[in-house]
């Protein structure tokens, strides 16, 4: 007959399938440090033997790295959904920059829907953590935390839709924002009045949010993306009038 005896699983592999998971749902973030060993294995209740052949399994399929002297991290799984010569071209044309935030728009807007419908308990919670310390950033007038906020606060959403696939894309787009590819944050957030209107709106996301309503969660996030683009129209423009009266200032003083 050609049945052979089944084993029982080896603990390493219900240690792999499970840091497996943790990644794949976003839990534990590329560059995150692990606990311990010794912590590690404690927490998931086996051997340090058991967790050691783990860790190989997930370091041989590039999901985790050791670092001498240092510990054990979660690698870089993400890399660049783009080619260094296309974010090259992102940075260098408003075009893309316009169409980055189309992008957003759409996708932020079905993850805020997602968010509404599916979140737990606990992913609203950690949106209305991030929302608090959003306000007290914009009550020391810091627009430099704010800014970076901004970032954890869309990510929270997106994470709460519960999508892996969207969740991994939109982390890979949101690295290059946060690289300053597409436009610089924090110059939005600079002028009083646009910090104002940018908390008023993330606060109608959050409230929409966690009134667990689809549809007014997806408009907050589209009204707010479309102000966001408006405002780089803006400086945009500003920029260049800014550039035209350099140019008139050098004629002047050459001319005197």
């Amino acid at each position: 007959m050609p049945f052979q005896k089944i084993d029982s699983e080896k603990l390493s592999h219900s240690v792999v399938r499970q840091i497996e998971r943790l990644i794949l749902q976003g839990v534990l973030r590329p560059g995150e440090r692990l606990p311990s060993e010794r912590d590690l294995a404690e927490r998931l209740a086996v051997s340090r033997p058991s967790l050691r052949e783990a860790v190989a399994e997930l370091e041989e399929a590039r999901l985790l790295v050791t670092r001498a002297g240092s510990g054990i991290y979660v690698a870089e799984v993400l890399g660049s959904a783009f080619s260094p010569a296309l974010i090259k071209l992102f940075s260098a044309h408003d075009d893309a920059v316009s169409d980055y935030v189309d992008f957003r728009r759409d996708m932020e807007g079905l993850a805020a829907e997602r968010a509404a419908r599916l979140a737990s308990d606990t992913d609203l919670q950690v949106i209305d953590t991030i929302f608090a310390r959003m306000e007290a950033a914009h009550a020391k007038r810091d627009p430099s935390d704010e800014a970076a906020l901004d970032a954890e606060f869309h990510m929270a959403i997106i994470e709460a839709g519960h999508n892996v696939i969207m969740l991994h894309m939109m982390r890979s787009m949101f690295d290059l924002l946060k690289a300053g590819v597409f436009y610089n944050r924090q110059a939005i957030f600079r002028q009083r009045q646009t910090r104002d209107t940018l908390l008023d709106q993330h606060r109608a996301i959050r409230d929409a949010i966690l009134a667990r309503d689809p549809g007014a969660a997806r408009a907050a996030v589209e009204a707010h993306l479309t102000f966001v683009q408006d405002c780089l129209t803006d400086l945009r423009r500003a920029d260049r009038n800014e550039d035209v009266a350099r140019l008139r200032l050098q004629q002047e003083q050459t001319r005197g």
